[in-house]
This record gives structure tokens, sequence and C-alpha cells, in this order.
């Protein structure tokens, strides 16, 4: 066993004056280290809050219109993004990524970073495509986080000036007489599809379905009597019913639209229940911060409210919602729930 003795030697002898200026130096070597390191943790917190806080700052957002150009989602997109880019202070893109009834575009805003710097501007076929698309590359519910309900628009059922259908009615006694009634959609799966698919079911009766690509060829072939049927968005059809080249005959909301105040709802005629709205909505990529979930719904509140916005959204046909982000999923889900069970108990398949 060692005595105090001989270890207060063995200190002596360690503790020389060239191991004491030694030992005093790498003690205040690690203390200062200790300290750089606190004081660059301290930095990197520092200068993540304020990255956050300074949102949107860092560069231009973009919002990504899920149809091509020309079209009501882009035309959504476009109206918003001039007031929202000054409501912000940040330049705001407009970028159409169109294809697969909106899939393509939601999908690239999905695997975009959390950021606050990419957001979806989508239709109502976003909540069509999850039942229609079984093997998406994302979920519509768990991959995306709504941030607003932009508004809603009926649809309404149409035929040309020169028809035999004069009334909702004339229809239903002809497809109840088994004759031959087609009607045309903006496409197979879209929502005009889907809500013929529950009209026939609730009515208990058959017609035939003809899809075509994009609103556009829809409403070219609608005037010129090639399809006797025509299910679109207000959007679509109005300039038409305005130059009184297509006939309304019902429109698909709860209420009738203020912009064909004459047209009967397809619940007046008989159908209790019955809705099919047309929507947009903003939706951001999972995961994004809730603070900037916050200030993006608050600026596009705002943003809804600009007379000359509100003025725009209405001439394509658009009833203003907006609201919070949690109304805007409950709305989402619902459609989602809804068309889910039409497309499973109609077995409906897109080619």
């Amino acid at each position: 066993m060692i005595g105090h003795a001989h270890r207060a030697n063995m200190m002596k002898i360690c503790l020389t004056p060239d191991n004491q200026t030694k030992f005093r130096f790498n003690s205040l070597f690690n203390l200062l280290s200790a300290a750089f390191i606190s004081l660059c943790l301290l930095h990197m917190n520092q200068s993540d809050a304020f990255a956050q806080s300074a949102w949107p700052s860092r560069k231009p957002i973009t919002l990504v219109a899920v149809f091509p150009a020309g079209g009501s989602v882009d035309q959504v997109a476009r109206i918003i993004s001039q007031p929202l880019s000054q409501e912000l202070g940040q330049t705001v893109i407009v970028d159409n990524k169109g294809g697969a009834s909106g899939t393509i575009g939601t999908s690239f805003v999905t695997q975009s970073p959390p950021d606050g710097y990419t957001f979806a501007v989508v239709f109502d076929t976003h909540g069509v495509n999850s039942s229609i698309y079984p093997n998406l590359s994302y979920d519509a519910q768990k991959d995306l986080t709504p941030l607003i309900l932009v508004g809603t628009s009926p649809m309404v059922l149409a035929t040309y000036t020169g028809s035999e259908y004069k009334t909702f009615a004339d229809v239903m006694t002809a497809a109840k007489a088994n004759k031959n009634v087609s009607y045309g959609t903006i496409g197979n799966g879209s929502l005009g599809h889907l809500s013929m698919v529950l009209l026939a079911k609730n009515a208990h009766v058959e017609w035939t379905h003809i899809p075509y690509k994009g609103g556009g060829p829809l409403m070219t072939d609608a005037v010129a009597s090639h399809v006797p049927l025509s299910m679109a968005s207000v959007f679509v059809t109005k300039p038409h019913i305005d130059a009184q080249r297509l006939r309304p005959l019902a429109v698909t909301s709860k209420k009738r639209s203020p912009d064909l105040p004459s047209v009967p709802t397809i619940e007046e005629l008989g159908y209790p229940g019955f809705e099919a709205p047309s929507w947009w909505a903003l939706l951001a990529p999972a995961k994004t911060p809730a603070d900037v979930v916050k200030k993006m719904n608050e600026a596009l509140n705002k943003v809804l409210k600009n007379p000359e916005v509100a003025k725009k959204l209405d001439a394509q046909g658009i009833d203003i919602i907006g609201g919070t982000p949690e109304s805007a999923k409950a709305f989402i889900d619902n459609q989602i729930t809804t068309w889910a069970k039409v497309v499973k108990e109609n077995n409906v398949r897109v080619e």
C-alpha cells in the first residue's frame, strides 16, 4: 500500500514547473473548447429559430396547379398568386404539372420538402382519385396537409338548345323508358362521371357515359349536339349557356347557384340529399411546420377577402369558402369517404 508521504512525493515529481504549466494550459484549452461548442450550439438554435420566424424570406413560393394551363385549377392559382405574393412579401410562382386527373402534380408536392415553399392547388378529383387509382404513390390523407378550401361550385347537367330534353324530367322519362340516354363528362372517374353514377342509382335507371379529355373537348361536342347531355362545372358550362348554345337542366349543389338562379337543384327535383359540388383547395406536404400552415392559411383568407380576387373567382362560378385548415380537412375527408363508397358500390373502373 502506498503511503500518504509517498503519494505527496509522486505529486511533486509529476507537477514540476513544466508539467504544471502544461496542466494549466490543457485545462484552459478544454474550458475554451467547451465554451466555443456551447456558443456554436446556441448560434445554431438561434439560426433555426430565425429561419422559421423569417418564413417566407428564403426563396419564392411555388403553387403547383395540378391541371394544365387554361383550366379552372390554373385560373384559381393565378388569381390567388399575385395578391398572395403581396400579402407575404415574397414572389409566388404558378407551376402547371397536369396529367392523370391531377395525381402527377399532387405526387410531386408530396415528395417536395415540407419547408413552406411548395403547395398544391387541387380540384375535386383529389377527393376521387384515392378510390379510382388504388396504386397511387401517395396517401391523399396522410401525405398532405390541407391549408384552405378556396371554394365550391355546382356542376350543371346541360343539353344543346335543339335537344328533345326540355327539362330534367324529360331526361328521366327517356331513361326510365330504357332509351339510350348518354352523357359526357371531362373524363372517366371524374366527379361529373361519379355524380351521374350516383344519380342513376338513386333513380333506378341506366345511361351511357362518354368520357372526354377535359372540358374543352366536352363542350365542343355538347354544343355541336354530338353528345346529348353534359355534366360539367359552371366554370366550363356557363359561357355556352349565356351564349344560348346550351340549356341547363339541373345543378348538383345543395342550393341553387347564384350564377344560375332559375335552374333547380337535383335535390329539388326529387332526390333528397343529393349533392356533388366541384371544389378547389390548397394543400401542403405533410410535416410542414404548424406555424407555416397557420401563417399561410391566414394569408390566404385575407386574399380571398380581397374584393378583386372575390370578383374574379365569382366570374369563374366559384362560391368562396375560406376558413381554417381543420375545416378544409373535414370537407376533403368527407369527399374522399363519400366518393369511395360510390366507386365501391358501383364497381367503377378507370380503363
